[in-house]
C-alpha cells in the first residue's frame, strides 16, 4: 500500500517521467474523443482532438515549469485559462448554421471544448478528474445520441455527392423536398473518391424512409443514398 502510494506521489510530482506520462494520456484521451468524433463523419476527428488535447496539457506543463523550476511569481493558471476561451474560437468554425437556421456541429464543437479542458487536467497531473470526465464525455457522445435520436424520432441518410461543385445545387434540392424539418451536415466522402463530398441528412419521419431516400436518389449529383 506504501508503494501505491509513492507511485500515486511521484506521477504527481513535476519531474521527466511524469511530464511524458501526461503528454501520453493527452494522446490517448484526445485520440479516443476524436476517434467517436470522426466515426460520425465530423471534419475535427482523430487527429484535430489529440492536438487540442497536447496542446492544452502543454500549456499547464509550461505554467508548472515556470512556476516550480524557473521560479518565476505569477498565477500559473493564466495561461491554461487563455485556452479555455481560445478554443472557442476553433470550435466556432466547425458549427454550421444554414440558410433554414438550422445548426449543426455543436457537439463537435464542445466536444473539443471537453477535450481542451482534459488536457489541462492532465498536465496539471489531475489523472482521476480526466478519467472521469473522458468516461462521462465518451458515453454522452455515444449511448446519449442514440437515446436522443430515438427520442426525436429522426431519419438519417448518409448521401454522396458526385463533385464539389454539385454541392450548393444539391443541398438547395434536398431543402425544396424536405424544406424546414430537416439538418444537412456536410461532411468528406466516405466513399474516398476525390472530388467527391457527403452529406449526413437528418430528418422527421413525416414520410416513409423509403420514400425519402428514392427522392433524395432522384436529384441530380447524388450518386447514392443509404440509411445511416
Amino acid at each position: 500500500m506504501g508503494q501505491i502510494h509513492f507511485v500515486l506521489h511521484y506521477l504527481k510530482d513535476f519531474n521527466m517521467t511524469s511530464i511524458l506520462l501526461r503528454l501520453f494520456l493527452s494522446v490517448v484521451v484526445g485520440g479516443i474523443i476524436g476517434f467517436e468524433r470522426g466515426r460520425h463523419g465530423s471534419a475535427a476527428g482523430f487527429r484535430t482532438h489529440i492536438l487540442v488535447c497536447v496542446g492544452a496539457a502543454l500549456t499547464s506543463l509550461c505554467s508548472l515549469y515556470a512556476s516550480l523550476s524557473l521560479g518565476l511569481p505569477g498565477d500559473i493558471f493564466r495561461i491554461s485559462a487563455q485556452v479555455i476561451s481560445g478554443i472557442g474560437f476553433l470550435g466556432a468554425g466547425i458549427i454550421l448554421v444554414r440558410n433554414n437556421s438550422t445548426v449543426a456541429g455543436l457537439t463537435t464543437a464542445a466536444g473539443m471544448w471537453v477535450t481542451a479542458t482534459l488536457g489541462i487536467a492532465l498536465g496539471y497531473g489531475f489523472y482521476e478528474g480526466a478519467l472521469m470526465g473522458t468516461v462521462i464525455c465518451v458515453s454522452t457522445t455515444t449511448l446519449l445520441t442514440k437515446l436522443e435520436r430515438k427520442t426525436k424520432q429522426s431519419i438519417h441518410f448518409y448521401a454522396e455527392i458526385q463533385s464539389i461543385g454539385n454541392v450548393q445545387k444539391v443541398l438547395d434540392a434536398v431543402e425544396s423536398i424536405l424544406e424546414k424539418d430537416m439538418i444537412l451536415e456536410v461532411i468528406p466522402a466516405k466513399s474516398g473518391i476525390p472530388g467527391n463530398v457527403g452529406i449526413n441528412v437528418t430528418t422527421t419521419p413525416r414520410h416513409s424512409s423509403e420514400s425519402i431516400r428514392e427522392s433524395l436518389l432522384k436529384i441530380d449529383g447524388i450518386l447514392y443514398v443509404v440509411k445511416a
